[in-house]
C-alpha cells in the first residue's frame, strides 16, 4: 500500500479469490464462512470502522467479500498487565526486587522503574501493573492474518491437492488462479495459495472479458456485470433466476410446485451460472404414462430442470424450465441441446418401468434374503419377518386387519431390488407402491407402502391410513430397538442410523392416533409404548440384543419427546408430565390439564408443599407404610385424612376417565387442610409409630398429587 496514506483513513475493501469450478451445494457455506472469517478477523484487530458493512459474493468460480469502511491501521491499542504481588516486587527497604527486575527484562521493559508501574488489589493482595500500549495492526498484516485464517478454516467437503507453477503443492477446494484485494483504489499487498494479489479479476467464460482491471473496490459488482457478464452476489442471481422461472410458468398456466426440492434446486443452480437465463424446454408426451415421481427426480436430479406442473390439476406436463449460463438472442440451440439431453434419460426411465411392472412384487421378496439389512440383524428379509409380527400385534390392539398388515409389511421393502429403485434410491417406496397398484394390491396396501418412509405423520389418522400408520411405526420401532440393541445408539451429533428421527416419527404416530380417535385419552394400556418396546424386542434372537434395551430406548423416546415440547411449552410443564412417564397418548392432554392448574391461585402453593412432601419421603419414609386411625390425633391430621379418603376416589374416577383437568382441580381443594396440617402437626416427633402414620398419611397425599403430573415441578 502507497506510504502516504495516513493511519486514520478508512476505505472499503474488496477481497476475491478467483478459481475453478466449486462445487455448487457447498458454494453458499463457503461463501458465508470466507466472508464470515474475513469479517471477523479485521473486526478483533480493530480494523473496521463501527458502521462497516459486509458483502460477500459467490459464483461458481470465485469467492469474495466486500466491506465499507476498513482502516489502513488500527489505532494503538492500551492494555494492562498484572506482574507479580507486591510482597514479592519489593525488596525490605521498599527498592525493586530481583524477581521483578527480571520479569520486566523478560518483557523487553527494564528501562521501567517502580514510578512506572502501578499497584491494585484483588481484594485478598497488592499487584504490580504494567499499563502501556501495542502499535495497532497495518491492514497489510492483518489481511494477510485474516485471508490465512479463512483459507484454513472453510468447511471444504473435499480437498484437492494441486501443483503450482514452481512445484509447490498445494491444498484447497479447486485451484485458485486469482487473488484481488483492493483498499479502495490501492492493491493491498497479501497473498495465498501460491497467488500475489493484484488488481484484475475474471468474467464470463464465454460472455464477457477475460481479464478485468478494478480501478477501484467499489468498482467491483458493477464492472463485473458490464464488462465481465458476472452477476456476483448469490442472492441477487438467486432472485433473478426465481423472478425469471416464475414468469414462464404463469405464461404457460404452470406451477413450479410448493416440494423443498424447488427450493434446493434453485439454491444449486444459481450455484451453477454467472450470468442465469431461463428457457423452455418440452419432452414428448407419451414419457408421461410413467410415473410423474421418475420423471421429476431425473429432471431434477440429472439434468438440474425445473418441471412444470399444471396450474389447474398440478398434474405433470411434458414442459419444463432450463437455467442456463448462457443469454442468446437465439436460444434455439440451447433448448433443442437440452431437450435431446434429456429424452434418453427419460426413454430410460420407461424401460426400467416397463421392465419392472413385467415382475409381481411379491415374487421379488425372497430376493430380499440376498439383502443385508445389518451384519449383526441378518438380511432385509429376516427384518421383514420382525416387522410382519410387529404390525400384527400393532393391527391386533387397534382392531385392524391383521392379514392385510402382514401383507404390507411383506411387499413394503419389495422394491429394493427394482431396475428403477437401482437406478434413483430415493424412489424406493414410492415405485413399491407404484407396482403393488399395478398388481392389484388392496389400496390400503399401496398407501401404506408409498408413506412408509415419510419423516412424521402429520394428519390425524383415519380408516383410510391406519395401515399406513401401522406400517410406519412397526418398521420405526424394529430399527430403534434392534440397531439400539446391538449398541449403536447416536452420539453426540452423531446419528447413522437416524434413531432420533425413528423416535420423533413414533411419537408423531402416537399424536395422529390420538387425534383420529384410535387411542381413547381414557385408555392408558392400548398400545402401551412398553408392550410395544417389548413386543419387538422379542422377535429377535434370544441375546442378539443388550438385556436393557427397552428400558433404554423408552427413556431415549421420552427424552427426544421432552427435547421436541420444550420448543413450544413451559419446560417445568413437560417436566412434570413426563417425571411420571404417563402413557405416550395421554401427554399432550395431560400437559394442557397442568397449564389450565397453572392459572388457579392454590396452583404453587401446592406444587411447593408437594415438593416438599417429596423431600420428606425421600429422606424419612420407610418403604412399607400404613395408615393407622387409631393414631391420628391432631385436628389437623383429622382434616387431612378425611379431605384425602374424599378426594381420592374423585381423583381416581377423573384419571380413569382422562379427566385430567377435572383430577387436577380437585388438587386445589385440599389447599386449606394441607395448609393447615403443615401449619399445625409436628411430623418428625420422637414416637416412631406416631411419626410413620403421619409420613404414611403424607405418602397417600403425595400419591394423590402426583396422578396427572409430578406437580412438584410446577413450583416457581
Amino acid at each position: 500500500m502507497s506510504q502516504h496514506i495516513s493511519a486514520t483513513d478508512s476505505q472499503p475493501l474488496l477481497v476475491e479469490l478467483l478459481t475453478e469450478e466449486l462445487p455448487p451445494k457447498a458454494l453458499p457455506k463457503l461463501s458465508a464462512a470466507f466472508s464470515t472469517h474475513i469479517q471477523t478477523t479485521l473486526a478483533s484487530l480493530h480494523l473496521l470502522e463501527d458502521n462497516a458493512i459486509t458483502t460477500p459474493y459467490a459464483t461458481p468460480r470465485r469467492l469474495a467479500v466486500s466491506i465499507s469502511a476498513v482502516k489502513a491501521q488500527a489505532q494503538d491499542q492500551q492494555f494492562t498487565e498484572r506482574l507479580m504481588p507486591t510482597k514479592i516486587g519489593l525488596t525490605a527497604d521498599g527498592q525493586m526486587s530481583p524477581p521483578l527486575r527480571k520479569r520486566l527484562e523478560a518483557k523487553g521493559l527494564n528501562h521501567l522503574s517502580l514510578d512506572d508501574l502501578t499497584v491494585q488489589s484483588d481484594g485478598k493482595q497488592d499487584f504490580f501493573y504494567y499499563q502501556g500500549s501495542t502499535p495497532g495492526k497495518r491492514l497489510a498484516e492483518g489481511l494477510q492474518q485474516a485471508l490465512d485464517d479463512a483459507i484454513s478454516h472453510l468447511p471444504i467437503p473435499k480437498v484437492m491437492r494441486y501443483q503450482l507453477s514452481n512445484g509447490e503443492s498445494v491444498r484447497f477446494v479447486r485451484p485458485v488462479h486469482g487473488l484481488l484485494a483492493l483498499w479502495g483504489d490501492e492493491v493491498v499487498n497479501v497473498q495465498a495459495l501460491g497467488i500475489v494479489a493484484d488488481r484484475q479479476t475474471a468474467g464470463h467464460r464465454f460472455l464477457g472479458q477475460g481479464h478485468i482491471r478494478l480501478p477501484h473496490a467499489n468498482d467491483y459488482e458493477t464492472l463485473l456485470e458490464s464488462q465481465g457478464q458476472v452477476i456476483a452476489s448469490f442472492a441477487k442471481r438467486k432472485q433473478r433466476i426465481s423472478n425469471q422461472l416464475q414468469q414462464h410458468a404463469e405464461k404457460l398456466n404452470a406451477v413450479l410446485g410448493d416440494s423443498p426440492e424447488v427450493a434446493q434446486l434453485l439454491d444449486e443452480v444459481t450455484a451453477l451460472v454467472e450470468y442465469p437465463e431461463v428457457y423452455v424446454g418440452k419432452f414428448d408426451a407419451e414419457f408421461l404414462q410413467v410415473p410423474a415421481e421418475c420423471l421429476i427426480l431425473t429432471m431434477r436430479l440429472n439434468q438440474k430442470y425445473f418441471p412444470l406442473f399444471d396450474a389447474n390439476t398440478h398434474s405433470l406436463t411434458n414442459q419444463f424450465l432450463i437455467v442456463s449460463n448462457m443469454r442468446s438472442d437465439d436460444p434455439s440451440n440451447i433448448i433443442e441441446g437440452n431437450e435431446r439431453v434429456v429424452r434418453p434419460r427419460l426413454a430410460d426411465a420407461k424401460f426400467f418401468f416397463d421392465t419392472d411392472t413385467k415382475i409381481r412384487l411379491e415374487a421379488r421378496v425372497p430376493d430380499l434374503k440376498n439383502s443385508t439389512y445389518h451384519h449383526a440383524l441378518g438380511s432385509q428379509y429376516d427384518r421383514l419377518r420382525r416387522v410382519q409380527n410387529i404390525i400384527a400385534w400393532l393391527a391386533q390392539q387397534l382392531g385392524g386387519d391383521v392379514d392385510l398388515a402382514k401383507r404390507a409389511a411383506l411387499l413394503a421393502k419389495a422394491d429394493l431390488n427394482s431396475s428403477m429403485v437401482g437406478e434413483f434410491p430415493e424412489l424406493q417406496g414410492i415405485m413399491g407402491a407404484y407396482y403393488a397398484e399395478h398388481d392389484g394390491e388392496p389400496q390400503a396396501v399401496v398407501t401404506a407402502i408409498a408413506q412408509q418412509y415419510q419423516l412424521r405423520i402429520h394428519a390425524p389418522v383415519t380408516n383410510d391410513t391406519l395401515l399406513a400408520a401401522l406400517l410406519f411405526i412397526a418398521e420405526r420401532v424394529e430399527t430403534l430397538v434392534g440397531i439400539w440393541g446391538i449398541g449403536l445408539q447416536p452420539t453426540g451429533e452423531r446419528d447413522p442410523f437416524a434413531l432420533r428421527r425413528a423416535a420423533l416419527g413414533i411419537i408423531s404416530a402416537y399424536e395422529q392416533l390420538t387425534q383420529g380417535n384410535w387411542l381413547p385419552i381414557a385408555d392408558s394400556q392400548v398400545l402401551n409404548l412398553t408392550h410395544l418396546l417389548q413386543t419387538a424386542f422379542r422377535q429377535f434372537p434370544e441375546a442378539t440384543l443388550a438385556t436393557s434395551t427397552v428400558e433404554d430406548t423408552q427413556d431415549y423416546i421420552i427424552e427426544r419427546y421432552r427435547h421436541q415440547l420444550a420448543d413450544t411449552t413451559d419446560k417445568r410443564v413437560v417436566d412434570a408430565v413426563l417425571a411420571i412417564q404417563p402413557p405416550l397418548h395421554q401427554v399432550r392432554a395431560r400437559i394442557e390439564a397442568c397449564n389450565t392448574f397453572m392459572q388457579q391461585a392454590e396452583a404453587d402453593s401446592l406444587a411447593q408443599a408437594n415438593k416438599r412432601l417429596g423431600n420428606m419421603l425421600r429422606k424419612s419414609a420407610p418403604e412399607e407404610l400404613a395408615i393407622q386411625t387409631e393414631l391420628l390425633q391432631d385436628a389437623a391430621e383429622i382434616a387431612l385424612a378425611n379431605e384425602i379418603a374424599r378426594l381420592q376416589p374423585l381423583a381416581d374416577q377423573a384419571l380413569h376417565a382422562g379427566q385430567f383437568t377435572e383430577n387436577l382441580r380437585l388438587l386445589a381443594e385440599a389447599k386449606p387442610a394441607v395448609d393447615h396440617f403443615f401449619d399445625d402437626v409436628m411430623i418428625m416427633v420422637d414416637d416412631s409409630a406416631l411419626r410413620n402414620n403421619r409420613l404414611a398419611l403424607l405418602k397417600q397425599l403425595h400419591n394423590l398429587m402426583n396422578q396427572v403430573a409430578d406437580i412438584s415441578r410446577l413450583a416457581s
